[in-house]
């Protein structure tokens, strides 16, 4: 059996930017990070890579101090667990250990295992065949894990490579035995790696699902952010990251109050499936009466030739009868009225009006959703254009301090344009009653003050107009501010006396 060295563990995260060769070290000196709060009661820490490493050896430790097993081995523990202490902890005292330790793939450090025999040579005395490449090698030159299964150092390092570099495998990576599960630890992989590029790599994917595993820990969504968020327990609330960028640690997704996430995953799929696109064809054609090759009408006349080279019926758009009968005449349906049927003809008017009515509800709910998304994605460019005007009212004797409103208004108005964003979204769901009717009083009055102050900002500042320019800015978006509050406080009021009736 192989011998564990129990102090291992892992320093660099995984930044892969760093060339240089890499060992796992556990730093007990890290400082401690402070608690941030985007909201009020909302707790939470900002972990950079170096700092989810020194988490992850904590949790590590800390369960070693009671389990009392190889580090590397409480590691593949605790990923089968996906990083749950107290769930490790309850199996691990109260269940079966042999049970445990084989479901995650470890060999039981308590009990002694009937290894493997090696494969000693019966050509060249004193050697081993490797089961892989057939070379056979001095011991010396052989290795393997505690199952027994020895290969050749090439062999291992080749194997483990291909395993993380090409396959992506970091925490799982089996034994290279054929149909051996028992799984690769830390210390054994670091050891056999000889690039520094493929070591970092396999750092960086034990560092990743450490983050994916952990549910009180979520990486920022934002693209090349590199730091990771800590909670104390999971809820749908606001956190801000280093970099700037506002999410729901629930979700991941952007900041969406007053929507849930739920609704707001409901809305994502509904935008992005064919299911408008049914809608449409509902609401705008019909199928060819002989053929049932779908067709939109382009023309005014009612009627329809088909263009399917090898049907080409004609037939009468609004009652889908032969053209014949209709005779000579521009258009008079009631010369079929042998063939024509109420109760079928009615249904079809409603089934085509309905999903008329839906297409036109979801495109008003979606035209109003994307304007305000399209209006933050200009966001850096209001901006720019906002630090040009400060610089410009510098110019006109007013200190840095005082221009300052203009860059507070910015930020309040893409506060209220992300809440107006989602606002559609939960309006869309929101089925009529009294509440509704307050909520949508409330979105408007919040739609025109917005729009107000965006107007505002995009004036021209000169000296005659400076002052009274200001004076407007700040009113318009204290009053924008507090109609945000306003809309948002009566959304959660609603949450919590169940105000909300949703569509299905």
């Amino acid at each position: 059996m192989m011998n564990v060295d129990d102090d291992i563990l892992y320093d660099d995260s995984g930044n892969e930017t760093s060339g240089d060769d890499v060992d796992f070290v556990i730093d007990d000196n890290a400082s401690n990070k402070e608690l941030q709060s985007y909201d009020d009661d909302y707790q939470y820490e900002v972990l950079s890579t170096d700092d989810i490493v020194q988490h992850m050896v904590d949790c590590i430790k800390e369960v070693n101090t009671v389990v009392q097993i190889p580090l590397t081995s409480t590691r593949i523990l605790l990923n089968y667990f996906n990083w749950d202490k107290e769930k490790l902890m309850e199996r691990f005292f109260d269940g079966n250990q042999d049970e445990l330790f084989k479901e995650a793939r470890v060999i039981n450090p308590f009990k002694k295992v009937n290894a493997v025999k090696p494969k000693i040579s019966n050509k060249l005395l004193g050697t081993e065949e490797c089961d892989i490449c057939f070379m056979f090698f001095p011991p010396t030159q052989m290795t393997g894990l505690e199952c027994g299964h020895r290969f050749c150092y090439h062999c291992w390092n080749e194997y483990l490579t291909t395993k993380i570099m090409e396959e992506g495998v970091g925490q799982t990576i089996a034994c290279a035995a054929h149909n051996c599960p028992i799984l690769v630890d830390d210390q054994t992989a670091m050891r056999l790696l000889k690039d520094p590029r493929v070591k970092l790599k396999y750092q960086h994917l034990i560092t990743n699902s450490f983050v994916e595993c952990n549910r009180l820990l979520r990486w920022c969504p934002s693209p090349d952010c590199s730091f990771a968020i800590k909670v104390t327990y999971v809820e749908a609330k606001p956190v801000g990251c280093r970099c700037g960028h506002v999410f729901c640690f629930a979700c991941g997704e952007n900041w969406h109050d007053p929507v849930r996430c739920a609704l707001l995953k409901r809305w994502q799929k509904k935008c992005d499936d064919d299911s408008e696109t049914s809608n449409w064809i509902a609401a705008n054609t019909k199928e060819c009466p002989k053929c049932n090759a779908t067709i939109e009408k382009d023309g005014g006349c009612n009627h329809m030739i088909c263009k399917n080279q090898s049907c080409k019926a004609d037939f009468c758009w609004v009652c889908l009868g032969p053209w014949e009968p209709h005779g000579s005449s521009w258009y008079n349906c009631n010369s079929c009225s042998f063939r024509y049927d109420e109760d079928e003809a009615k249904a079809a008017r409603d089934s085509q009006e309905k999903s008329r009515a839906a297409l036109q509800r979801y495109l008003f709910y979606c035209n109003r959703y994307m304007n305000h998304m399209q209006s933050l994605r200009f966001e850096h460019k209001l901006y720019a254009s906002v630090k040009d005007k400060m610089e410009e009212m510098q110019q006109h004797n007013m200190s840095w301090i005082e221009v300052q409103f203009l860059k507070k208004a910015v930020d309040i108005l893409c506060q209220c344009r992300q809440t107006l964003m989602y606002t559609y979204v939960f309006a869309y769901y929101l089925k009529k009653n009294n509440q509704s009717v307050i909520f949508e009083d409330n979105q408007k009055d919040l739609e025109h003050a917005t729009e107000f102050l965006s107007e505002y900002l995009e004036r021209d500042i000169t000296q005659e107009n400076l002052v009274d320019i200001k004076q407007k800015v700040q009113d318009k978006y204290r009053y924008c501010d507090g109609r945000r509050m306003a809309l948002l406080d009566h959304v959660h009021e609603g949450y919590e006396k169940d105000s909300w009736v949703y569509s299905e």
